[in-house]
């Protein structure tokens, strides 16, 4: 797949404008967005990502179309998780449901700034070293296992990352939030108010799950193009998905399930990638594994879409279950 600087110019610039607009929306009149606005934002953005997956079929062929497609539902369905705990951020720090908006915007800013750096150096260790695919497959599957241990946990206990707790000792803050605003004067001392440690802490966290989703994305392609538009496009409608679902993101009870058995999933097959085109000499003599299976892009696509689909019945049976009790 050569992708022409030109290609690389136009989509960033495509993107970034489209994150300007909103920033420019947003920090115009901080509020809570409607139910019509939400959908009507997200329709957009899940609309641009359906035309950019066309446009990648008509310029590069159907297996990296469905590349950019499996890639893009994997890191949508593990930003969501995200959105569990960006709510349990918000909660514990009382953030008014008018700044929340404000604060998340700027906190998909920094992911796609965060996950950019992760993809340039994934990028470059991959080109450099082909056996880290054995590194990335074991972490992926380990991942699944200690998320699988916790799917059936109902915490939500925020344990803060340790850069925000030493923020929070080494700098004064407020104790009231002063409009988007991350500092303030107050009797002549320059003061940071709690959106600044709200923003740390969504930064930081998001840094957390960048480990898990970059490898598990380049699981499905190694062309930096698409895992870096996969990211871009599945952080662009987090923001209306979090007003749109609200408390019902902790309510999806097997999200922690699905979200192990699609990482395993990955993870099994980026080893048994690994082993087909093995060169580690304490492996098969060096030589590529014949047996192991390489699986098709097409069945990549089949069980993601069909274990989010799975997830999200299994939810909501549980939760008309519960509701008759």
């Amino acid at each position: 797949m050569t992708v022409t600087p030109l290609l690389w110019i136009t989509s960033l610039g495509i993107a970034g404008l489209v994150l300007l607009v909103d920033v420019t929306v947003v920090g115009r009149r901080p509020h809570v967005p409607s139910t019509r606005e939400s959908l009507r934002y997200l329709g957009l953005y899940v609309g641009l990502a359906v035309a950019f997956g066309l446009m990648v079929w008509l310029m590069f062929g159907s297996r990296h179309a469905g590349e950019f497609y499996a890639g893009w539902l994997t890191e949508y369905s593990l930003s969501v998780d995200n959105l569990v705990v960006f709510l349990i951020i918000m909660a514990r720090f009382a953030v008014p449901r008018a700044y929340q908006q404000s604060a998340l915007l700027i906190g998909i800013i920094l992911a796609l700034v965060l996950r950019g750096a992760f993809i340039a150096a994934g990028s470059a260790v991959i080109a450099s070293f082909s056996w880290v695919f054995y590194l990335f497959g074991a972490f992926l599957v380990y991942t699944a296992v200690q998320m699988a241990r916790g799917a059936g946990a109902e915490s939500e206990e925020y344990r803060p990352p340790s850069v925000l707790r030493l923020v929070q000792r080494r700098i004064r803050t407020t104790e009231e939030f002063h409009g988007v605003h991350l500092s303030v004067r107050i009797d002549g001392v320059r003061v940071v108010t709690p959106m600044l440690v709200v923003l740390v802490a969504i930064g930081f966290t998001d840094l957390l799950f960048a480990f898990d989703s970059i490898p598990a994305v380049f699981g499905l392609t190694t062309e930096p193009y698409l895992v870096l538009m996969a990211n871009v496009f599945a952080l662009m409608g987090l923001r209306q998905l979090y007003f749109l679902l609200g408390d019902l993101l902790t309510r999806v009870v097997y999200l922690n399930a699905g979200l192990s058995v699609l990482l395993g999933f990955i993870g099994v097959k980026l080893v048994l990638q690994s082993l087909h085109d093995n060169q580690l000499p304490f492996i098969n003599g060096g030589q590529p594994v014949r047996w192991a299976p390489l699986v098709p892009v097409s069945t990549s696509l089949l069980v993601i879409v069909g274990v989010l689909v799975a997830t999200a019945v299994a939810s909501a049976s549980r939760a008309r279950r519960v509701r008759r009790r």
